[in-house]
C-alpha cells in the first residue's frame, strides 16, 4: 500500500482480509499504466467500459442515499454521487473527446459481460441488502482507485498515462476517498459497535467486499482484451 493511504479503520480491516486485493491493485493493466507499456487500444476500451460502469455505479450510490440511516449519511452519499456524475465521468468524456470519441459514442458502448457482472452485483447488494452491504460492495472501487493512483504517482516510470494517474492521485479524488472512509467507519461502528470485527455477521461483509475486489480483477482483464 502507498505510504500515504489512510482510508480509515474499516477499510484497513476489509483490505487485510481480502484474497483478491493485491491482484486488483497490482494487476498487469495497472502496471502497464505505471510503465507506459499498456497498449493504447486497451486503455481506450477500458475508458469506454468504465464510463458505462460509472453510470450504474452512480445509481448504486444514489440507492445508498435511500438506504442511509441518517441525514449525515444521506449527505455523504449524495456528495459521492455528485463527484462521480460531475467529476469522474466528465474526466472520461474529456479524455475520450481528445481521442475523437464523442459522449454520444460513449453512451452507445455495449457493456462487456464483466461489466454487467460487476455492476449488477453491486446494484443487487443495494436492492436486497442493507446500507452496510451496499457500502461493502462499493468500497473496493472507491478506495482501490485512490490507492492505485497514489502508488502510481510515486512509482511511475512513464508519463504516457499521467492524466489518469493525476486524476486518482489528485486532491479532489483523494478527498472523495477520505469522505467515504469517514462514512464507512461511522456507519459500521454506529450499527455494530467498536468490536465489529468479532461479530459473526462481519464475515458476510468481508465476503461482499472480496467479491467486489474479485470483480475488479475481472474488469482489468476485460480491459486488456479490447
Amino acid at each position: 500500500m502507498s505510504k500515504d493511504v489512510n482510508y480509515g479503520r474499516v477499510f484497513a480491516s476489509l483490505r487485510a482480509s481480502s484474497d483478491h486485493w493485491h491482484a486488483y491493485t497490482r494487476h498487469a493493466f495497472v502496471e502497464g499504466m505505471r510503465d507506459g507499456s499498456l497498449p493504447h487500444d486497451a486503455f481506450l476500451h477500458y475508458l469506454k467500459q468504465d464510463y458505462v460502469f460509472l453510470i450504474h455505479f452512480s445509481r448504486a450510490w444514489a440507492l445508498a442515499v435511500a438506504k442511509a440511516g441518517s441525514l449525515d449519511e444521506m449527505k455523504a452519499c449524495a456528495a459521492t454521487v455528485n463527484g462521480l456524475v460531475n467529476g469522474e465521468m466528465q474526466f472520461h468524456v474529456e479524455t475520450c473527446a481528445k481521442l475523437g470519441i464523442s459522449e454520444k459514442k460513449l453512451l452507445e458502448t455495449v457493456e462487456a459481460s464483466e461489466n454487467l457482472a460487476y455492476t449488477r452485483y453491486v446494484l443487487e447488494a443495494g436492492y436486497s441488502g442493507d446500507f452496510i452491504a451496499l457500502l461493502a460492495t462499493l468500497a473496493p472501487c472507491v478506495f482501490g482507485y485512490g490507492e492505485i493512483g497514489l502508488r502510481l504517482k510515486q512509482d511511475k516510470t512513464s508519463d504516457t498515462y499521467l492524466e489518469w494517474i493525476d486524476t486518482y492521485a489528485g486532491e479532489e479524488y483523494q478527498d472523495v476517498c477520505k469522505g467515504v472512509a469517514e462514512l464507512l467507519d461511522n456507519a459500521v461502528i454506529n450499527r455494530f459497535g467498536d468490536g465489529f470485527e468479532t461479530l459473526p455477521l462481519w464475515d458476510n461483509v468481508k465476503e461482499q467486499f472480496d467479491i467486489a475486489a474479485r470483480l475488479e480483477v475481472s474488469f482489468w482483464e476485460m480491459g486488456l482484451n479490447p
